[in-house]
C-alpha cells in the first residue's frame, strides 16, 4: 500500500522585510571583507516604515559607509517608490555599531591549543537528500524557484505593477517518500493599488506558477494567489523586518533540524555560519557518495575551543554502510575546526550578499564552496561502494 505524506515549505523574495535586513547585513560584511579579510563582524538590521536601524559589533581595519550601503541595497532590490512604504532616497538610516568584545576575541584569536577557537558555543545542522539534483528537499527547491521567478517577472516587466515584497509556499504530496504532485501552491505578491486583482492572479499563474511547477500541477492542485484579495501595503510598511528571522527559508524549508543560529551579518569565525556550511558540505558529500539516500549532520562547538565537541550523523535508516563507518570517515577526512573550515571552503571572501536571499544551500554557484561534492569519490571508495548516487530530475 502506498504511503502518502504531505510537506510544506516557503520562501520569500528579496523585497521581504526580513530579507532586506539580511541583505544589508551581508552587504556590510562583504564591504569589510574586501578591505580586511580578517574582519570580525556581527551586524544586525531592523527595518520598518521609512526607517532602517543597523547595530552590532565590528573589529576591522576597513571602513563601511553604512548609510550608503543600506540605500544602495534598497535601490537594487527595487524600493525606489515611496508607495511601497520605504524608498532608497528618503529612508532614515540609524547606525549604532561598536567594537567586538575583547573577551570573545581572545577565545577566537588564540584558543588554549593555539588554534583558532569557535566564536561561540552552539550546534549546527547540515542536511542532504537525493530526491533532487541539488541534493536538497524538493519543497524548498520549488519554493525558492517560485520566489526567484516573482522577482524576475517584476524586474523584467513581464508582469506590470508588482512591488518588491512577495512570498511563495508549496505543499508537496509524497508517495513512499518520493515527491509525486503539488497539493497546494500559495503566492503572496505586493502590487500597486490600481492593478486588477483578476488580471494579477492570471498573470502570476501563467508567468510564475506554470513555468516553475510544470508537471507537478494537476486539476486538484489548490492555487491561492493573494488570498486576502489584495496586497498593496507590503515591505517594511506592512511588516517590520529583522536580520536572521528567516532561518528555515535560509536552510532546508523545515525538513531536517536547525540549531537556531542565523547566518547573515556574521563573518565566518562565527560557527553559526561556517559550521552550518561545513555540516551541509559533509552531508551532501555523504549522499553524493551513495553512502545514504538522506543524511543529517550535527556539529557542536564550545567558545574558544577549536575541535567540535561532538559530531553526529543520522541517515534515517537509508544508509548503505553502517553509520559508525560513515562517522569514522567523516572524522578522518573532515577536521572541522573553524580555521580548517574557513581555509578549506575559502570563506574569507566577499560572497555573502548573494547568500542572503533564495537560500544558502542547493545553489549552483562556484562561490558556494560548501555545495561541492569534491569528497564524494574518496568517501565512496573507502566505504567500499562502486556506484554513484542517482538523483531525481
Amino acid at each position: 500500500m502506498t504511503k502518502v505524506e504531505y510537506f510544506t515549505s516557503e520562501s520569500v523574495t528579496e523585497g521581504h522585510p526580513d530579507k532586506i535586513c539580511d541583505q544589508i547585513s551581508d552587504s556590510i560584511l562583504d564591504t569589510l571583507l574586501v578591505q580586511d579579510p580578517y574582519s570580525r563582524v556581527a551586524i544586525e538590521c531592523l527595518t520598518t516604515t521609512g526607517l532602517i536601524v543597523v547595530s552590532g559589533e565590528v573589529t576591522t581595519k576597513g571602513y563601511a559607509d553604512i548609510q550608503t550601503i543600506a540605500r544602495r541595497t534598497l535601490k537594487e532590490i527595487g524600493y525606489t517608490n515611496p508607495e511601497f512604504g520605504i524608498d532608497c532616497e528618503d529612508a532614515g538610516v540609524m547606525v549604532s555599531v561598536h567594537g567586538q568584545s575583547a573577551d570573545i576575541a581572545q577565545g577566537v584569536d588564540s584558543s588554549k591549543d593555539k588554534k583558532q577557537g569557535a566564536g561561540d558555543q552552539g550546534m549546527m545542522y547540515g542536511f542532504a537528500t537525493n530526491e533532487t539534483k541539488e541534493l536538497m528537499p524538493f519543497p524548498i527547491v520549488l519554493a525558492h524557484k517560485l520566489a526567484r521567478r516573482l522577482t524576475y517577472v517584476r524586474k523584467q516587466g513581464v508582469v506590470k505593477g508588482l512591488g518588491p515584497d512577495g512570498k511563495s509556499q508549496v505543499s508537496v504530496e509524497y508517495h513512499d517518500g518520493k515527491p509525486k504532485r503539488l497539493n497546494a501552491v500559495v503566492i503572496a505578491q505586493q502590487h500597486i493599488d490600481d492593478v486588477s486583482e483578476e488580471e494579477l492572479k492570471q498573470n502570476i499563474f501563467e508567468h510564475v506558477i506554470k513555468p516553475v511547477c510544470g508537471t507537478f500541477l494537476d486539476e486538484n492542485t489548490r492555487i491561492h494567489i493573494n488570498a486576502t484579495g489584495k496586497f498593496v501595503i507590503g515591505g517594511p510598511e506592512g511588516d517590520t523586518g529583522v536580520t536572521g528571522r528567516k532561518i528555515i527559508v535560509d536552510t532546508y524549508g523545515g525538513i531536517g533540524r536547525h540549531g537556531g543560529g542565523a547566518f547573515s551579518g556574521k563573518d565566518p569565525s562565527k560557527v553559526d555560519r561556517s559550521g552550518a556550511y561545513a555540516a551541509r558540505w559533509v552531508a551532501k558529500n555523504i549522499v553524493a557518495a551513495g553512502l545514504a539516500d538522506k543524511c543529517e549532520v550535527q556539529l557542536s562547538y564550545a567558545i574558544g575551543v577549536a575541535e567540535p565537541t561532538s559530531i553526529n550523523v543520522d541517515t534515517f535508516g537509508t544508509n548503505k554502510v553502517p553509520e559508525e563507518k560513515i562517522i569514522e570517515l567523516v572524522k578522518k577526512h573532515f577536521l572541522l575546526t573553524p580555521k580548517w573550515i574557513i581555509e578549506r571552503l575559502d570563506l574569507l571572501r566577499p560572497i555573502y550578499r548573494k547568500t542572503a536571499v533564495y537560500g544558502h544551500f542547493g545553489r549552483n554557484d562556484p562561490d558556494f564552496t560548501w555545495e561541492k561534492t569534491d569528497m564524494a569519490d574518496i568517501l565512496r571508495k573507502e566505504a567500499g561502494l562502486e556506484k554513484e548516487v542517482k538523483v531525481e530530475a
